[in-house]
């Protein structure tokens, strides 16, 4: 276990920073290999009794991912840990390959939404799920310890490296089986936005392998343009296509894929609280959504809660991040869970957040009850919410910034009484303070939001 003296590089979700500068370099991937091969070697060995081990290994369409995949591969290998390269898929695929492989575990080079400088590095256990805290703190405390350095295997001991020429094949199967059978989407225009990213092969063939007539965006990645002006980072591309094509509906992906924003046949943005509201109170008119509960995070509109309650279920907040949702839904027996940002995760098809899989859900309900889109999202009422990113140059505790905890009491007192709430943190994966003010009157929002984002950017602004 990693002591409080012990350097972090483990964030929110899995490591990640700008590519070639610590800690999302060769030299600290190599490391990062090493010790994540000698846990999963040992955790394998104590559960299963495996006389042999692999690790699956894949990645999204980023320029600097050969430099960490190989790093990475060096390291598993020195170990005497057999590596299976995938190459890039979206990071649900990654997770379900691993389980299909019955590997030790998964890693996938990814920073996600991030732009094409970043890089980062996440691991799956064998289960197809993100890791545990106290694994991820084992991994970590042994890049620094020197505690492996003299496990050495030699000769025919060494690992092997090869290359799994159906992963992709896979992963389209296993999206296209969390469709119902009967079904097809036989008569449906759909535009998808691959943000030249992970899925730039999977979304299209799977959607139009069901049927679906697609025009597709996104899918030429050449190393450097991935979520650049495209994806669901910038979902205004989709939504001009949708009403140039005259399309049924958006879908935008992130860079690893395990995100989904969608807009409506009018060219409307539907985001992670609308897919959440449609999917949950879908579910629980059939009697599908376990506990008759669906798990959200902080950032979340408070006419979800309004929508699902009224319908006869509950909602059960978690701090930001899929992995928090996820955690809490395994724990809890919930099967639907999600983030406003586009992280939706349907247990009963996938183990992590799947952009494809959650667009295939959305399209059953759309089937199911010959509704568009626009018609589906009328579903609950949304409140005023402004959510203001502030870049900034370091992450200083907001105590320590003048004035900016008074001005958060403030704005609370302000907006509490219509049921309002204010929710001002730090992200975990990139140099940016993120501040939430939702409330009745968009007035009130805009003037807290404009003073308390201004005493920031004065303090640590970048």
């Amino acid at each position: 276990m990693s002591s409080d003296k012990t350097p972090r590089i483990f964030g929110t979700d899995g490591v990640r920073g700008t590519a070639n500068i610590e800690p999302v370099t060769a030299e600290t991937a190599l490391k990062l290999g090493r010790a994540a091969a000698h846990v999963f070697k040992t955790l394998a060995n104590h559960n299963h009794s495996r006389s042999h081990h692999e690790i699956v290994i894949g990645k999204d369409t980023r320029l600097s991912g050969y430099m960490l995949e190989n790093a990475l591969s060096a390291g598993i290998l020195s170990m005497g840990v057999k590596v299976l390269f995938i190459g890039p898929l979206p990071t649900p695929g990654v997770a379900y390959v691993t389980r299909s492989l019955r590997a030790d575990a998964g890693i996938v080079i990814t920073a996600s939404h991030n732009p094409y400088p970043d890089n980062g590095i996440k691991f799956f256990g064998p289960d197809g799920y993100k890791l545990a805290d106290a694994i991820e703190e084992r991994i970590e405390g042994l890049v620094f310890s020197g505690e492996i350095e003299n496990i050495r295997p030699t000769a025919g001991s060494i690992g092997q490296a090869v290359r799994i020429d159906d992963a992709l094949g896979r992963y389209i199967e296993y999206a296209k089986n969390s469709f119902p059978r009967g079904l097809t989407l036989d008569g449906l225009r759909i535009v998808v936005d691959c943000g030249n990213g992970a899925a730039y092969k999977a979304s299209p063939c799977v959607l139009r392998e069901l049927g679906a007539e697609v025009f597709v965006y996104g899918n030429q990645p050449n190393g450097t343009n991935i979520n650049l002006d495209c994806g669901s980072m910038h979902p205004e591309l989709m939504c001009a296509k949708v009403r140039e094509h005259h399309a049924h509906l958006g879908i935008a992906h992130d860079g690893d894929a395990d995100r989904l924003i969608l807009c409506d046949e009018t060219g409307a943005l539907i985001d992670g609280d609308d897919i959440m509201a449609i999917a949950a109170l879908d579910m629980l008119a059939n009697g599908t959504l376990a506990n008759n509960t669906l798990v959200s995070t902080v950032m979340s509109n408070a006419g979800l809660d309004v929508a699902v309650t009224a319908a006869g279920g509950r909602i059960i907040r978690t701090a930001v991040g899929d992995k928090n949702v996820i955690d809490a839904m395994v724990r809890g027996g919930f099967n639907l869970g999600g983030e406003q940002s586009g992280h939706m995760i349907f247990l009963d098809h996938s183990t992590t957040g799947d952009g494809l899989v959650s667009a295939l859900q959305m399209l059953r309900i759309m089937k199911a009850k010959g509704q568009p889109l626009s018609q589906l999202a009328r579903c609950w009422t949304r409140y005023p919410q402004l959510v203001t990113n502030v870049r900034v140059r370091e992450k200083r505790p907001f105590e320590q910034l003048d004035g900016v905890l008074a001005l958060v009491a403030q704005a609370e007192a302000a907006v509490k009484p219509s049921g309002g709430r204010v929710l001002l943190r730090y992200s975990g994966t990139e140099p940016k303070a993120r501040l939430l003010i939702e409330g009745r009157d968009a007035a009130v929002l805009e003037k807290w939001s404009s003073q308390i984002c201004d005493a920031i950017k004065r303090q640590v602004g970048a």
